[in-house]
């Protein structure tokens, strides 16, 4: 069955002619949100910790964790022979040049990695940090994936992101103009986003000059400000059911341009992170299996309603 939907399984060996497989790395960044830059506490959402795999950890010499994410992903992806150097958690643009080069450029020496992906925040890039990455990208895969979350800034700010739709607008369309493929990474389901808003959203996504998207279901996520939030004001939550999930991203889907990748459709969480887990187990290799069906029960398709004005 052919997919209805531009899926990214494939992409890297579409484009660069073999399977590549990401490798997570924490590089002991920090974040503008946290430090008080611009905010403390960070977003309410967020545990980093149940968000990477145990090989990855702070502290933890970066050609290591390397090593051992490489032997990790080998016992399933048996024929993949080069990787890319995930810089995953936190905002791994956060620092000086200098110390950026170093570290995008220690990763790089690895003799089986031939490109990075930089997670990062909007508001934590600039023309300096953009030059450099457009000078690696030269010679080797460069990635910058931005968490966007939401396009409303009213969300935005209950969720303390600390930076507003404009920055993370600017921040793809610079990035972009270097020629540095970027990803954008969405939550669904935050507080006071109804399935209208967050289907209006697909307009703002389809005009800015990405090449793909991830989207997660929000999780409660223990100890977080989120759950305190859900806790006091429940009916701001919407808070979808696996099947009606399906559905929404089935809806979601046909409004996004054809052109744009989907590199991911939900996210998962260690199941003691989170304080509870209203789809089961389901894992996202069966949830994907789920999705195709739903889409053809529907006739479904994405970018179906996109040229629809």
């Amino acid at each position: 069955m052919d997919k209805r939907y531009n899926s990214f399984v494939g992409y890297f060996k579409k484009v660069y002619g073999e399977r590549l497989q990401k490798v997570v790395i924490d590089a002991g960044f920090s974040c503008p949100n946290r430090d008080g830059l611009v905010g403390v506490g960070g977003c309410t959402y967020c545990d980093n910790s149940a968000f990477h795999p145990g090989y990855s950890t702070a502290g933890k010499p970066l050609l290591q964790q390397i090593d051992e994410g490489i032997e990790f992903h080998r016992v399933r992806y048996r024929n993949a022979r080069h990787f890319l150097a995930y810089f995953q958690s936190f905002s791994n643009t956060y620092a000086p040049v200098d110390k950026l080069r170093a570290l995008y450029a220690e990763a790089l020496s690895h003799p089986e990695v031939v490109g990075i992906v930089i997670g990062t925040r909007p508001d934590c890039v600039d023309d300096e940090k953009l030059d450099m990455l457009a000078e690696f990208a030269k010679e080797h895969i460069v990635i910058v994936e931005y968490g966007i979350e939401s396009c409303h800034d009213k969300t935005l700010e209950r969720i303390n992101r600390g930076h507003d739709f404009a920055c993370a607008k600017k921040a793809v369309e610079m990035t972009a103009e270097r020629g540095i493929p970027v990803g954008a990474h969405f939550i669904l389901g935050l507080p006071g986003e109804t399935r209208e808003m967050m289907l209006e959203s697909c307009a703002m996504i389809n005009e800015l000059p990405l090449r793909s998207v991830k989207f997660h279901q929000l999780q409660l996520v223990k100890g977080t400000a989120m759950v305190e939030d859900y806790q006091q004001h429940p009916a701001d939550f919407e808070r979808f059911t696996l099947d009606g999930y399906l559905d929404f991203f089935c809806d979601l889907l046909e409004r996004l341009r054809p052109d744009l990748y989907i590199e991911r459709i939900a996210g998962e969480v260690p199941p003691r992170f989170v304080t509870d887990t209203p789809w089961g187990l389901v894992r996202n290799a069966e949830l994907l299996h789920m999705l195709d069906a739903r889409m053809e029960e529907r006739d479904s398709r994405q970018g179906k309603l996109y040229y629809i004005k």
